[in-house]
């Protein structure tokens, strides 16, 4: 215990913002919430922004192996055990510096629950929410809650700190279609409001609005899938409890340190993974599905920070990722902004968007997509809002990727009841690098940006450099002040069109 203290307290500086070190700082960290007994997921700040540079990994001086990501997972580890890790460059001819080595010490090995000594049962007629709940309730301090190969249906269950979640490659947790199943209703936030709603299939923490968090350092894991009740699940609590009483697949509240990794996601009754009011969460190399789910997101951080998202594939019925903070008037007294999320080496191939709001009520700030691929979307990648949220969106930065689309909304024609905020949002700082949107329809704007109206709340400071576009592609400003498109390359010599409205200093 004492030596997972002093771990935390080394990486503590590491964790608050790897977003915002100067450009070259390697920064290396551990994934929050990924340290087990047998594994620990690196994470570092890309070193070369324009390319995908080849890393090489040292593990106690020899080398693991090689990763054009910007993170590398170690496994077959020993448990309780100190290690040191390295990355380096591997590209020829460069005198780039080493990064720091970092140092970290496996996890005790824990005791593991098999749910079958509690009465579960690979059996679909059968509903094992008591015994699944059982063996969480009895698992010690770094133990592990096993769900073996087989399909096992359950309720809500509730996790609790220091524990693991391992779900066995061809395990199913599968959620009941019995919403008696989600009962007691627990405070929870949908679509930017407090509220009571049904338990989610997994659930961690309990709601408020403090800053503490009640539910640390869990994990989420193991090769199988978790597979909730669906749409019709879904339908089954609105026509109970109405629209926004439905529960999510996987819920966190107020929690810390915790990974959600190495898992097939599916079947969700509305989001499928939704954290609020957390810090240092990571899912990552999670394979989500939600094709045909109304409200159908992938993941998203409301009023959350220090969030890392990677190595996911997104095929969603809804936005992919949407960060949030919150909606009008108590989005924006609630005041729990959403910062510093690193969403990189992701591949979304179908959904709404890449998303920032429409509920950002809260703020958010320091937001980098980077290194992902973007198939049918949508919206691609958007920023979207109403001039009623209040709050803001800033520093945002959006490198090396491979997009149909890029639209900042300051109008959208849904979530829109209640009274509005105090004030108008504001939109600023955002950074558009190496895009390749060459494949983007000419049916319609490749990049469409809008503020609001008020000369005060225009969007402000945006920069596009080296973007490919197609050869008749077209681009919209509109209430926008200080935008500047900067080696902008369109296929064949072309040149895109540009149409500024109700915009000073825009400069192409």
């Amino acid at each position: 215990m004492k030596k997972c203290l002093v771990l935390l307290l080394l990486l503590l500086p590491a964790l608050t913002n790897l977003y915002a070190l100067p450009a070259g700082a390697w920064n290396p960290l551990l994934a929050p919430g990924s340290l087990s007994e047998t594994s620990a997921t690196l994470l570092w700040n890309k070193q070369s922004p324009q390319s995908n540079s080849t890393y090489q990994v040292l593990l106690n001086g020899k080398v693991q192996g090689t990763t054009q990501a910007s993170n590398y997972t170690f496994t077959n580890l020993q448990p309780n055990t100190s290690y040191t890790v390295e990355i380096k460059l591997t590209t020829p001819g460069s005198n780039k510096p080493s990064g720091n080595t970092l140092r970290f010490t496996t996890a005790a090995k824990g005791k593991v629950y098999n749910i079958l000594d509690y009465g579960a049962k690979d059996d679909t007629a059968i509903t094992n929410t008591r015994a699944i709940q059982a063996a969480i309730d009895a698992c010690t301090t770094g133990g592990t809650v096993y769900i073996p190969k087989g399909v096992f249906i359950s309720g809500a269950l509730h996790l609790k700190s220091n524990m693991t979640l391992y779900i066995e490659k061809d395990g199913v947790l599968k959620g009941s279609g019995n919403i008696e199943e989600y009962l007691p209703m627990i405070l929870n936030r949908f679509e930017g409001w407090e509220l009571k709603t049904y338990a989610s299939l997994i659930n961690a923490g309990t709601l408020n609005r403090d800053g503490s968090y009640n539910a640390k350092n869990i994990r989420i894991t193991g090769g199988g899938t978790i597979m909730g009740g669906g749409q019709r699940l879904g339908n089954a609590m609105t026509k109970a409890s109405g629209n926004r009483s439905r529960g999510r697949l996987i819920c966190l509240i107020n929690c810390q340190d915790v990974s959600i990794s190495n898992l097939t996601i599916t079947e969700p009754p509305s989001w499928t993974i939704h954290y609020i009011y957390s810090n240092n969460i990571s899912t990552h190399n999670l394979n989500i599905i939600t094709k045909g789910i109304h409200n159908g997101d992938g993941i998203d951080p409301d009023s959350s920070t220090d969030c890392y998202i990677f190595n996911c594939t997104f095929d969603t019925g809804d936005d992919c990722i949407a960060i949030k903070s919150g909606k009008n008037p108590e989005g924006f007294i609630v005041g729990k902004p959403t910062k510093n999320v690193r969403v990189t080496n992701c591949n979304f191939k179908r959904g709404h968007g890449i998303s920032i709001g429409s509920e950002m009520s809260g703020g958010v700030s320091d937001v980098l997509v980077e290194d992902c691929q973007a198939g049918a979307l949508l919206h691609g990648m958007q920023i979207k809002g109403t001039k009623d949220r209040g709050g803001y969106v800033k520093n945002v930065t959006v490198n090396n990727c491979q997009l149909l689309k890029i639209t900042v909304f300051s109008a959208v024609n849904y979530n829109n009841d209640g009274e509005p905020a105090p004030e108008t949002p504001t939109y600023s700082n955002f950074t558009f690098e190496n895009i390749d949107l060459s494949a983007a329809s000419e049916k319609e704007a490749a990049i469409n940006i809008n503020g609001f109206k008020d000369p005060a709340h225009r969007l402000k400071n945006v920069y596009f450099n080296n973007i490919k576009l197609s050869e008749n592609a077209t681009i919209l400003v509109k209430d926008a002040e200080k935008v500047t498109f900067t080696n902008i390359q369109a296929a064949n010599n072309g040149k895109p069109q540009y149409t500024v409205n109700n915009s000073i200093e825009v400069t192409h």
